[in-house]
């Protein structure tokens, strides 16, 4: 067995060249080195693999048996070395096969996954869209693995390791369905309080939100009647009742169904960010979908 530790890269491009010149000198020009450094790589060559390799000859040198039977597995091996150390090639979107995977909630589906696909479809046809829902307790284990590539979250409460994009603010706008009674115009924080809250509980079933806080700092107090796991079911049934929300204003700006107002409460909004693997960082394929992603929001 040849010790590989002794038989650097080198020594087999210096070999690939004399075998296809058979002239040291001429393997000297093409390698852009000495004629005495390619001959110190030649007898290098020889004590590794314990075969002379050329042999002198009437017009230069003449290959062993052992040499000719390198040739064309060495020249292979090189070529295909030559191509995966090479710089990747320019990602061409509109000849892309591949399939990308996203994980995100079902607010960030809406405000930012729906647009994205129109982008793909219109640019990178081929491709194929994957969202998963959004565990954050799985999440940089999952990109680590290559199990996902991009992932929607706040940037209250992120997940460790990975790259980071801030992507949008998001704040929080009174909404109600379109024509509702008590909404004809902005209600004092009275009138607001006495209103018909409906809330999304992640957690499920709660009926405690950020504004009962901020409600509560002022020693006042609001009535949440409806509690629910998602936002678009959210935004289905403010369409449909008398309920209203506080909701992120990307969610409903542009349901026709709906109206929404600044509410009489000062409430912080929150920041959205992407998220990646070191891993996929510098791939053009991945870059190029960061960028779509940063051009629909």
């Amino acid at each position: 067995m040849v010790n590989l530790r002794r038989l650097d890269l080198n020594l087999l491009v210096t070999l690939d060249v004399l075998l296809a010149e058979l002239n040291v000198t001429r393997a000297a020009e093409r390698l852009h080195i000495s004629q005495p450094a390619v001959s110190v790589h030649l007898a290098k060559l020889r004590e590794v693999l314990e075969d002379p390799l050329l042999l002198p000859g009437p017009r230069g040198m003449r290959p062993t048996a052992r040499a000719e039977s390198l040739r064309e597995p060495l020249r292979e091996a090189l070529e295909s070395l030559t191509r995966a150390v090479a710089p990747a090639a320019p990602f061409e979107p509109a000849n892309a096969d591949l399939t990308w995977r996203i994980t995100a909630t079902d607010y960030t589906e809406s405000t930012i996954v729906l647009p994205l696909m129109q982008q793909l479809r219109a640019h990178a046809p081929k491709t194929r869209l994957a969202v998963y829902d959004l565990v954050p307790s799985r999440l940089s284990r999952q990109a680590e693995q290559g199990n996902i590539d991009i992932v929607f979250h706040t940037t209250e409460n992120a997940p460790d390791g990975l790259r980071r994009k801030a992507l949008f603010t998001e704040r929080y706008v009174l909404v109600g369905r379109r024509g509702h009674p008590k909404l004809k115009r902005r209600p004092t924080l009275k009138q607001f309080c006495e209103l018909d809250h409906s809330i999304v509980s992640q957690d499920g079933g709660g009926f405690h939100a950020s504004t009962d806080d901020a409600l509560a700092a002022m020693g006042l107090s609001r009535r949440v009647v409806f509690s629910v796991p998602h936002f678009l079911f959210l935004r289905a049934a403010l369409a449909s009742t008398d309920l209203v929300a506080m909701a992120p204003e990307r969610l409903v700006r542009d349901d026709p169904a709906l109206q929404l107002m600044a509410p009489p409460i000062d409430l912080p909004g929150f920041e959205i960010s992407m998220y990646w693997h070191e891993r996929v960082h510098r791939d053009p394929a991945h870059r190029w979908l960061r960028e779509a992603i940063v051009s629909v929001v």
